[in-house]
This record gives C-alpha cells, sequence and structure tokens, in this order.
C-alpha cells in the first residue's frame, strides 16, 4: 500500500500555518495531526517548511520546449514533470483554437497520459480554447480557424475522448454560443472570453450557465459607464476570473482591483503559459503561430501582439503577495482553493483535510518549491 507520512512541517489549514504531521495513503490525505504514525510508510522529515494544497493551473499552452498543440504524451509528460518542479500538482492542458484533426491528436494524447500516474503534475484534463471565438478580440488565434457555436463538433471531441475536455473558452456573441452554454455546461466548465460582447449577450452567458472569464481584461472588450460590455457582467457576475499575475498582462493596480471588486474567493490565478515557460528568450511556437520572446515576454512574430506568457503558478504566487502586500496565507486560495472550486473539484482538491487527494507542495521560507507530491506520488525534490 502506498504510504507517505509528512513530519515536521508547518501545515496550512483554515487560512494559517501550524505545526503537524500528515498521512497520506492510496493518494489520499488519510489523517492530519500529531503523533501520526504508520507502519511500512516512507517518511519525509519536513524540517518545519511550509505545506501548502498544491496549485492547480487551469489553463496553460505548454512550458519546457513543448507546445500543448504540437504535443504528444511523451511530450505532455515532461510538461507535467517541469510544472511539478514549480509546485504545480494538477492543470488542464489548453488547445488553442486549431483543426478538428489536431484537435482530436490533443484529446487523444491526454486521455493516454490521463490513464498514467507518476509522471508529474495531474493533468485534469482539456481546456479548448476556441474555436466558437468572435474575431474582434481574437488576440493569439488565427482567424481562419475560428467558427461559431458548433454542437456537432464539440460532440465529437467528446464522444470521442469521453471525459477530456473539462474546461471551454466561448465568446458569448459567437453565433450558437449562448445555446452551446446551455447545452454542455452541466458537464462541461464554460468560461467566456476573447470577447467583445455586449452586456446583455455577456449576461445572457452567464445565466445559461457560463462559470468563469478567460483572461480577465486581456482580449475582451472593456468597462465602460454607458455599455459595460463582456467585461462589466464579469465584474458584477459571481463568475470566476482567471488572472494572469505576470505583471505584463494586468497591472498590480488591475489585480487589485479585481480582487477587491470580485473578492478573494473570486479570482483565480492562471499561468497561460506557452513552451517558452522555464525557457530563456528565442523563438517558439503557440499552435501554428511563431513567437518572440524578449525578456521574457511572448508575442507574435508578425504582429507584436501578445501570446501566453512564460510565467509558473510559483512565481504567480510570489507576484501576487508582491502585488497586494497580503501574507502567504490569505494570497494562497488563488492558486488551490479557488481553482478547484471553479472546477467543481472543491470536494477533492485545493486543501489539506482528510479525504482530499494527496496533491501538496513544500516551501522554504524563500518560496522556493522543495518538494511536490501529486495523488500521494513525490513527483519532485529540490
Amino acid at each position: 500500500m502506498n504510504k507517505l507520512l509528512l513530519k515536521k512541517a508547518l501545515v496550512y489549514q483554515d487560512r494559517a500555518f501550524c505545526p503537524a504531521e500528515v498521512l497520506c495513503v492510496q493518494g489520499k490525505i488519510a489523517a492530519v495531526g500529531t503523533g501520526l504514525a504508520a507502519a511500512g510508510a516512507r517518511t519525509v522529515n519536513c524540517r518545519g517548511k511550509r505545506l501548502v494544497p498544491g496549485f492547480i493551473d487551469i489553463h496553460t499552452h505548454g512550458a519546457a520546449g513543448v507546445d500543448v498543440n504540437a504535443a504528444d504524451e511523451a511530450g505532455l509528460a515532461k510538461i507535467a514533470a517541469f510544472f511539478a518542479s514549480q509546485g504545480t500538482t494538477a492543470w488542464n492542458a489548453s488547445i488553442l483554437s486549431d483543426t478538428e484533426e489536431t484537435t482530436l491528436r490533443c484529446l487523444r494524447h491526454i486521455a493516454a497520459l490521463q490513464k498514467r500516474r507518476g509522471y508529474g503534475a495531474q493533468l485534469l484534463g482539456a481546456h479548448l480554447e476556441g474555436p466558437f471565438l468572435a474575431a474582434q478580440y481574437k488576440g493569439a488565434m488565427t482567424e481562419t480557424l475560428l467558427r461559431a457555436g458548433d454542437s456537432a463538433l464539440l460532440r465529437r471531441y467528446r464522444e470521442a475522448y469521453p471525459g477530456v475536455v473539462r474546461y471551454l473558452t466561448v465568446s458569448p456573441e459567437a453565433e450558437g454560443a449562448p445555446e452551446l452554454i446551455s447545452q454542455v455546461q452541466e458537464d462541461v466548465v464554460v468560461a467566456i472570453g476573447h470577447s467583445g460582447a455586449d452586456y446583455a449577450a455577456a449576461m445572457d452567458a452567464i445565466r445559461r450557465g457560463a462559470r468563469c472569464a478567460t483572461h480577465t481584461f486581456n482580449a475582451m472588450r472593456l468597462f465602460h459607464q454607458h455599455e459595460p460590455a463582456v467585461m462589466g457582467a464579469v465584474l458584477e457576475s459571481d463568475v470566476w476570473c482567471e488572472a494572469i499575475c505576470d505583471g505584463r498582462h494586468l497591472h498590480p493596480g488591475a489585480v487589485r482591483l479585481l480582487l477587491k471588486v470580485k473578492g478573494w474567493e473570486r479570482v483565480i490565478a492562471v499561468t497561460d503559459s506557452i513552451m517558452a515557460a522555464g525557457l530563456s528568450d528565442g523563438l517558439y511556437k503557440l499552435g501554428i503561430n511563431d513567437v518572440v520572446v524578449a525578456d521574457g515576454d511572448a508575442k507574435l512574430a508578425d504582429t507584436g501582439v501578445r501570446a501566453g506568457s512564460t510565467l509558473t503558478m510559483i512565481q504567480a504566487l510570489r507576484n501576487l503577495i508582491q502585488f497586494t502586500g497580503r501574507p502567504l496565507e490569505e494570497v494562497l486560495p488563488l492558486t488551490t482553493e479557488n481553482p478547484a472550486a471553479a472546477m467543481r473539484l472543491s470536494g477533492r482538491k485545493g486543501k489539506i483535510s482528510p479525504r482530499f487527494d494527496a496533491d501538496l507542495t513544500l516551501l522554504d521560507d524563500q518560496l522556493n518549491v522543495s518538494m511536490t507530491i501529486a495523488g500521494g506520488d513525490v513527483v519532485y525534490t529540490a
């Protein structure tokens, strides 16, 4: 039986750190307390470091030289291993708008890796960022690959690989998108983004079941007092808001404003990282697009439009502490509990509590990752 006992840790529970031990059995947290023992358990001395829930990145296109749209199973495993080194224990593979053939290939490789364990951060499933998007705010999307809401196409994806499509970004104003949201929202977490929708259309999408906003503020029509637009609907409603906290996509003041308006329980830190994450400046790909990374900033080679990021979740956490002046205890839920809640995983992930998945990250005093545990398996040690 797979047993792991973590001793001498400062364990994060109820927004505070307290000395405790954590026993993991068969991939689940079995107990949190003191004086724990388990015959045959591997014991890890945490040496007083902080033990936090593993980070959950619901929106990322790659890392470590691998682009999700071009990745095979081994490539996805390479991304997962890199994410584990950054404290991430679960992630969605975000597929940029692409052809049906390429998307099906991506889903096939995602499904294959999901059947394995111990490869790094757990691959939760696929995030389809498109193709049901409007062209006006396409961002780094290729316009010829965008299309109206197509329930038959989405059904083909879902029937080919059941349960793999977990997250979907659509533009509310795209023809057929509102009906698509209504059809899939019970089984797939729907986000609105890449959108120039007016307020009424955006609110209709939310009423139909959209739960999230994709990279809030970025690639969407912004607030105006006479027409609040999609941005106003996102801020007023209870949807969860993704935020790329790299200091480039959002000014620190915009991050603070988002937190003040939405509340700390409705903002989710995401990386929206591309294959350049973890690597030096240079030439890279995002789907079929050529991307230039200079000073860590990724932009399309032909237009200069920002194209994802080189951010990691541990750096997003550090940035949020710097941007807000709040302590680690208050900032952590943006990387753990909030994405778990948005992805309907609240009873399984995002907290250090009995019966939750044994997804844990050990941090030193400088917020460096010392160890990462995913599903009870030690998948990274510094």
